[in-house]
């Protein structure tokens, strides 16, 4: 067994609330293995705050609101494995790196999000995901799980599986997992394995094989001792089946090339050339149809206001049809980070087209209007119920429907005045359509 490192001392004997009571049904294994993540912690010594559950749905799903004072969080079935490698990413990257994440999943869930695992797998994130393998579906009935054993009986193989089980340990093996494992939840050393996946240095898994005691034992002649038996792989195949040492973790790695790349870029990116007016962080909604560079409009918004010293960011949206439809951007600009790039209250909305206002109107942005909200709308657009400040001016007629979202958008940055116009000169000048974005420019803006 490989030694477990000790990252700091918590003198504490339990990560569990006090006095708690298990939720689970009489004798069902995920007891025994929450428990078991409990005292791996324990023997870790981990700082609660730096601990961070991410449970699935199921009974599984239980799990993470048995502790306490750690980070945890629920998600959708299958997907906590992609929620956990996010927030891992955030934290090795943007953050200190010394947040540990643990993953409680079903086997339901781990078909459900098997792509999530492997390409966790496959980025070698720093999550240890414990997977809860009792064979079936139990929250909702005991149905065949694509981990049911040949002659399973379940609700819906009452004759018995005749689908051979899939080995999780097989395919994350082919994903290039660092560390994968498989006990059975009646193991001594249960504990003692899932403190080696946390410590691992990278992607951890641990299939720790159960019983579900409601149906499980129902047409099945098993018991908890003969657990091993029931697994995809051989009954031998138990403990530390794969531990890696050629692999560095994903935010190594990043950090590493980030850094190599750092005189790479030096001088390069944009240059603040000019100074902006924003006096708070302001969102742009601007919205219009498909295939009328309405994004393409937005992002040059986002560059004059970068080479006004201002931080940006935008947010596309748009039928899957790409070519048809709505098209909408959301541009956010601030002196300050910008660290929530959502807009509650519109500080400008521009809408060129029947389209955009069909969007707007179906994502409530019309309603999340205040009085202090700029809208500027083509002449023959009829707006649903809004507040704020509305200009109408001919967009389409006048700057045809290829330019009529860069015009609404140089008609807000006018009369708001954030955003000089030498700054969308420069950017116009890089553009293919350089000639129609000046001329919509000195018409909009006056002589620069």
């Amino acid at each position: 067994m490989t030694e477990v490192t000790t990252p700091r001392s918590t003198d504490r004997k339990s990560y569990l609330k006090v006095m708690q009571r298990f939720p689970f049904c009489k004798g069902c294994g995920h007891q025994r293995v929450t428990n078991a993540i409990d005292a791996a912690l324990v023997r870790l010594e981990i700082e609660p705050h730096n601990v961070n559950i991410t449970s699935d749905i199921g009974c599984v799903g239980l799990v993470d609101t048995l502790f306490e004072n750690v980070h945890s969080l629920h998600t959708t079935h299958g997907r906590s494995t992609a929620f956990a490698t996010g927030v891992e990413i955030a934290d090795s990257i943007l953050a200190d790196s010394k947040l540990k994440t643990i993953v409680v999943i079903g086997d339901g869930g781990a078909m459900i999000g098997l792509l999530h695992l492997v390409n966790a797998a496959q980025l070698n994130a720093d999550i240890t995901v414990i997977l809860y393998n009792n064979f079936l579906f139990g929250m909702t009935g005991g149905q065949n799980s694509c981990f049911s054993p040949l002659g399973f009986v379940t609700a819906t193989t009452p004759g018995g599986n005749i689908v051979p089980p899939v080995d999780i340990i097989e395919i994350l093996k082919g994903a290039n997992a660092g560390f994968l494992a498989r006990k059975t939840a009646t193991d001594a050393d249960l504990a003692e394995t899932i403190a080696a996946a946390i410590s691992y240095p990278g992607f951890a898994l641990v299939e720790v094989l159960e019983l579900c005691t409601e149906y499980a034992l129902r047409g099945n002649a098993i018991r908890g001792n003969k657990l091993a038996e029931l697994g995809a792989g051989e009954a031998a195949d138990l403990g530390i089946i794969v531990q890696r040492h050629d692999r560095k973790e994903l935010g190594v790695i990043y950090k590493e090339k980030l850094e190599g790349r750092k005189e790479e870029n030096k001088g390069g990116g944009i240059e603040p050339r000019y100074e902006n007016a924003l006096e708070k962080k302001t969102g742009f909604v601007i919205a219009g149809t498909a295939g009328e560079r309405v994004q393409s409009a937005a992002y040059i918004l986002v560059q004059a206001a970068v080479l006004s010293g201002a931080n940006a960011t935008q947010k596309n949206d748009n039928p899957i049809t790409q070519g048809t439809g709505f098209s909408t951007s959301e541009v956010v600009l601030s002196r300050d980070k910008i660290l929530y790039t959502g807009i509650d209250v519109p500080d400008v909305v521009i809408v060129v087209s029947e389209d955009g206002v069909k969007d707007l109107a179906a994502k409530g942005v019309f309603g999340a209007t205040n009085d202090e909200t700029l809208i500027v709308a083509d002449e023959t657009l009829e707006l649903p119920g809004c507040r704020g400040r509305v200009i109408r001016l001919p967009l389409r007629r006048r700057y045809l429907p290829s330019g009529a979202a860069f015009a609404g958008i140089l008609t807000a940055v006018k009369i708001t005045g954030i955003l000089p116009a030498l700054a969308f000169q420069d950017v116009a000048v890089t553009q293919k359509r350089s000639e129609e974005l000046l001329s919509i420019l000195e018409h909009v803006m006056g002589e620069i």
